[in-house]
């Protein structure tokens, strides 16, 4: 990186968290630390839903997702606006109206606390190690920038969150959030306009969305019915709406951004306007993914992204001849996209059609050398696995982008990894000290005690997101892995507060152990059947309801509770 490069990165990652700081003064109690007050506009905790999710693995994953495999992961955010417009007319005005600090304070005045404690576990257990992950895609960053240890950057990035966190609580994140959603988005623009700019003479943006078409990487919908396939229509509808729905109705990270709202309207606004934004800013992300592998065609890329892995197989003896098989390969590719950009502009139907069955036979070509590549990679460090998405869109960014851009787009990643990650942990420490601590251990100290226990178990999940970043390196794509591990317990909390939600004649004990069985559901798909993850949402949420209407129905007399007690908290 250049001087300039390092000034703008610095700059921008000083400045938004200071703004965030700034803006968040004054959080002196415990309801101003978690909730702000309830004093957030909808613009606000929009911006700030979006940026808890929209984390470093967004922008350095799901780029990548688009090279390797097209558009079609944008079909897991199809169902996001119909849960979206549900949670705005359910969740939202049953959780202002019931006066909870966390989403699971609400399932013990409805159910039980044994009820709440395992859904408060259970999100501990998720959300825990999705802040890993968050944390370790900037770790990706610094080593492909400066080749520094990922131990290292993960260090300073969890520093950073941990700082602003614990002093401003929910103010300051969602303040940060709202001026790191402003830059990450003109980081986005800036990155696509540049790799518009940097095409070969004679083919221009138009020219390139063809080629992105011709070559598979806009193949944005699939109507197949597929249960093994992750990403269809309808995988995407359905199962989406299920993990949406799971994700911010019942994870507190979502649940206490629009619990900190001026009213019930302005709390939904602020979810509509993710059902509006949300898919259009995927599909742009995605887009930029295509877009960077049109740009590849014509410009040689690496054998493998992730340097260190080359540098581990140069000196290979095998590394030659790979390298050749590879760089021939790819001038053939380069070849077969040039006539076919040509033979489009030209209209020659039969030249078009010669030239792109010579693309798919090059590009296979391709694909065959960077398979050698990994197995020469895998003998040589013992490695059972290898997967260089994640480095694909710093490939091109570090390499081709002028100085001051280069700059730019880091500090929006590493600015949306904090974003993600300093929500989180606020959410995280919420939950450990109402849901937990006050619960069963402090149950009648000062709000002054509760605020401390806050800011200090902030900066305790600060250290375990560090030590459980390095989790990251072995699970592959990081788009699919933080979804892939939400799966495992969202369908669960979901299925509990639908039973809150709908089915009133469910009590405590039903709930609790619908809760395991749909757990249990979840672990005999993944251990026996070949079902793809997005259906582990909609099959776990709905055994928990079932499981708990059968047990409420057969057991009435070991669920008889005082209503009268509870109605007036609900």
């Amino acid at each position: 990186m250049t001087p300039l490069d390092w000034v703008v990165m610095v700059a921008t990652i000083i400045a938004i968290p200071s703004f965030g700081l700034w803006r968040g003064r004054g959080s002196r109690t415990v309801q101003q630390y978690l909730l702000a007050g309830k004093t957030m506009p909808w613009y606000a905790m929009g911006l700030s839903i979006m940026a808890t999710q929209a984390s470093a693995i967004t922008f350095i994953a799901t780029t990548g997702q688009a090279y390797v495999d097209g558009m079609r992961f944008v079909q897991f955010y199809f169902g996001l606006p119909i849960a979206m417009v549900i949670l705005a007319a359910t969740a939202v005005p049953i959780f202002h109206k019931s006066g909870v600090y966390t989403a699971y304070e609400y399932l013990e005045r409805r159910f039980d606390a044994k009820t709440r404690a395992l859904a408060s576990v259970v999100f501990l257990i998720q959300r825990g190690m999705a802040v890993g992950l968050a944390l370790y895609a900037p770790a990706i960053v610094m080593s492909v920038i400066l080749g520094w240890p990922d131990r290292l950057t993960t260090l300073i990035i969890g520093a950073i969150c941990v700082m602003y966190t614990t002093t401003g609580g929910i103010p300051a994140v969602t303040w940060t959030d709202v001026m790191q959603m402003s830059v990450i988005l003109s980081g986005l623009v800036v990155a696509l306009i540049m790799l518009v700019n940097l095409l070969p003479h004679g083919v221009g943006f138009f020219d390139a969305v063809y080629l992105a078409g011709t070559v598979g990487k806009l193949n944005a919908v699939d109507l197949t019915l597929d249960w093994n396939n992750r990403y269809n229509l309808w995988s995407g509808l359905i199962g989406g709406s299920f993990l949406a729905l799971g994700y911010f109705g019942c994870d507190q990270s979502q649940v206490q951004r629009y619990l900190t709202g001026k009213s019930v309207a302005q709390s939904k606004l602020s979810l509509l306007f993710n059902a509006m934004a949300k898919v259009p800013m995927q599909f742009f992300i995605l887009f930029v993914g295509a877009m960077v592998f049109v740009f590849f065609l014509f410009v040689p890329p690496p054998m493998l992204f992730d340097r260190s892995a080359i540098q581990s197989i140069s000196a290979a003896p095998a590394y030659s001849a790979v390298q050749h098989e590879f760089d021939s390969a790819w001038s053939r590719r380069e070849k077969a996209a040039r006539d076919i950009n040509l033979a489009h502009k030209g209209g020659h139907s039969a030249i078009l059609t010669a030239a792109t069955a010579e693309y798919r036979a090059a590009q296979k070509a391709v694909d065959a050398a960077r398979l050698d590549a990994i197995n020469l990679y895998k003998k040589t460090e013992g490695a059972a696995a290898f997967n260089d998405t994640n480095y694909v869109f710093l490939s091109f960014v570090t390499k081709y982008l002028p100085a001051g851009f280069v700059g730019l787009v880091i500090a929006v990643i590493l600015t949306a990894a904090m974003s993600s990650s300093s929500g989180e942990l606020n959410s995280l420490a919420a939950v450990s000290v109402m849901d937990l601590y006050r619960r069963y251990w402090k149950p009648e100290a000062s709000d002054r005690h509760y605020l401390i226990a806050s800011r200090f178990l902030t900066a305790a999940w600060g250290a375990w997101a560090v030590i459980f970043a390095q989790m990251g390196k072995h699970m592959g794509s990081l788009v699919e892995a933080v979804n892939y591990v939400g799966s495992f317990f969202y369908p669960v909390l979901l299925g509990a507060f639908t039973l809150a939600f709908f089915f009133r004649k469910v009590r405590g004990g039903a709930a609790f152990w619908a809760m395991l069985a749909g757990e249990a559901s979840i672990l005999i798909c993944f251990f026996f059947t070949r079902i793809a993850f997005l259906w582990y949402n909609v099959i776990g949420a709905i055994v928990v309801v079932i499981a708990g209407v059968i047990i409420a129905t057969v057991r009435p007399h070991r669920e008889i509770e005082t209503l009268s007690s509870r109605q007036g908290m609900i």
